[in-house]
């Protein structure tokens, strides 16, 4: 197998409109109701609006909208809006850290591109809530579970994609508060789950007097592995914490998670689910953690200065263009857009449930048709 070929422009485009039809096709199963986390057989069961993923289908569907210009995305975009507006105010499983994963793809993008004022009041409260879950005791947003309970006193990598929409909430607000909190857990993220060598732990457990505990890869095949998700949401979201704030430490991050990430990758540039393996082991892809990676390096190289980007555009062209090429769903109801993702894989070591083990994934669809948006013009972020 050769490396692969960075996807064109026409290609781009091309990838982009098939994905827009198959958000089409979806569109009368999940305006109504969510998209699961993952597919089975390759087709989503629809869901109420309860999972931590809920948000990245209607990210799609704002996606589309711009692609397209087309009243039935935003009407069903807009639609969603209210669901997650209801789910919100009702208290409706939001006691966890995900609220940027929610409502920065669902809300901030509907109110950027319609300026639906329940979409902005939902995301406000949405920022409140992930603010509610600050541990001023070691300066970081607790993930799950009963606030300071010390089984439950820990932050995940997965985290730095949530801070955006603090950024947002205090651009919004005038109120520094937002930011703040955003600032102050990422620089114990970045002390604490980076590794000396540039990888990552998933899950970092912090101790009750707001000292640093250890590290556990709980969704990695094991503690001191390689999860492929965390390395990707590791390297898009320190360079998304560099935009923010232009902390050095971000930058250095980034750069050192992106190093580590290349040096275990196969040759078509879609990782197993966890880094300590490789194709010819038999363990399952992950082609969603490409697709967040080619947004991290598109992100850098739109936002660092030229001298400093070096091959990001082209790397990203490559990953996105092995997935298109080789990852791509088949076109039906219910479908996804890649295939070959995984959500959690159980291991002898880990405590995970089998769940979405080679399926498309909700935000492995949602970042590669983010890619394919960013390649094919000049694109304003929702994160």
């Amino acid at each position: 197998m050769s490396r692969p070929l960075p996807i064109r422009d026409e290609q781009a485009h091309a990838a982009l409109d098939r994905a827009v039809e198959q958000v089409r096709l979806n569109l009368p199963l999940y305006t109504h109701s969510c998209q699961n986390h993952s597919s089975v057989d390759g087709v989503y069961p629809p869901c109420d609006n309860v999972e931590w993923t809920c948000g990245f289908w209607p990210g799609e569907v704002w996606l589309a909208y711009e692609r397209t210009g087309d009243q039935a995305f935003r009407d069903a975009g807009l639609t969603l809006a209210d669901s997650f507006e209801r789910r919100i105010r009702e208290k409706i499983s939001v006691d966890h850290h995900d609220m940027g994963f929610l409502y920065t793809p669902a809300c901030v993008a509907a109110y950027k591109l319609t300026g639906d004022q329940k979409a902005r009041e939902a995301a406000l409260l949405a920022a409140d809530q992930l603010i509610g879950r600050f541990q001023p005791r070691g300066e970081f947003l607790q993930a799950w579970g009963e606030m300071g309970r010390p089984d439950n006193y820990r932050y995940i990598i997965d985290c730095l994609l949530n801070l955006p929409l603090l950024y947002w909430a205090s651009r919004e607000t005038g109120d520094e508060k937002y930011a703040d909190i955003a600032k102050r857990h990422t620089a114990t993220c970045l002390a604490n789950s980076f590794r000396p060598d540039g990888s990552t732990f998933h899950t970092f457990y912090m101790n009750p007097d707001g000292s640093p505990g250890y590290g556990r890869t709980c969704q990695g095949y094991r503690d001191d592995s390689f999860w492929a998700r965390g390395q990707a949401w590791a390297v898009y979201g320190s360079i998304l914490s560099w935009r923010y704030t232009r902390d050095p430490a971000a930058l250095d991050a980034f750069k050192r998670a992106l190093d580590f990430y290349l040096t275990r990758l196969p040759e078509d540039l879609v990782p197993c689910w966890d880094m300590l393996f490789q194709p010819d082991s038999g363990e399952p892809r992950d082609s969603s953690s490409a697709a967040i990676v080619a947004c991290g390096l598109l992100e850098a190289a739109r936002i660092l200065p030229k001298e400093d980007t070096g091959d990001y555009e082209k790397l990203a062209r490559e990953m996105v263009g092995s997935l298109a090429a080789g990852y791509a769903a088949p076109l039906k109801s219910g479908g996804g857009l890649i295939l070959h993702g995984t959500y959690s894989k159980k291991s002898p070591y880990n405590t995970c449930n089998p769940e979405g083990v080679d399926e498309c994934t909700s935000w492995g669809d949602f970042y590669y048709m983010e890619a394919l948006t960013r390649l094919a013009g000049d694109w304003d972020p929702y994160w």
